[in-house]
């Protein structure tokens, strides 16, 4: 199974700009479907974005899409969640999570391995 280790959280002033990183070991990461969740105190885990085995499609949710970017580094195993023009309500605990194959999914459900998460504040 692979394992997956988040980094690049922070504070962070409105409209500013901030790179997820999410490094996976004991597996190559192109084998997989890998999304970004987030979670809010108090709310629900949500999807942000995925991107399909091989990288071929990428997905986002529609308060995220114009502004937050996933790619991925075959080389560095690892796949990011670039955010541009950050809001408050972007506050949250990123999660990444993995799936062998397919395409990506915006049901948490559907991943069977997930990171410890990273910390994301925006400030007003």
């Amino acid at each position: 199974q692979v394992q997956l280790v988040e980094s690049g959280g922070g504070l962070v002033q409105a409209g500013g700009s901030l790179r997820l990183s999410c490094a996976a070991s004991g597996r190559t990461l192109s084998s997989y479907a890998v999304g970004w969740f987030r979670q809010a105190p108090g709310k629900e885990r949500e999807f942000v974005s995925a991107i399909s085995w091989r990288g071929s499609s990428a997905s986002y949710a529609d308060s995220v899409k114009g502004r937050f970017t996933i790619s991925g580094d075959n080389a560095k195993n690892t796949v990011y969640l670039k955010m541009n023009s950050l809001k408050p309500e972007d506050t949250a605990v990123y999660y990444c999570a993995a799936r062998p194959y397919g395409s990506g999914s915006s049901s948490p459900n559907d991943y069977g391995s997930w990171g410890q998460g990273t910390q994301v504040t925006v400030s007003s």
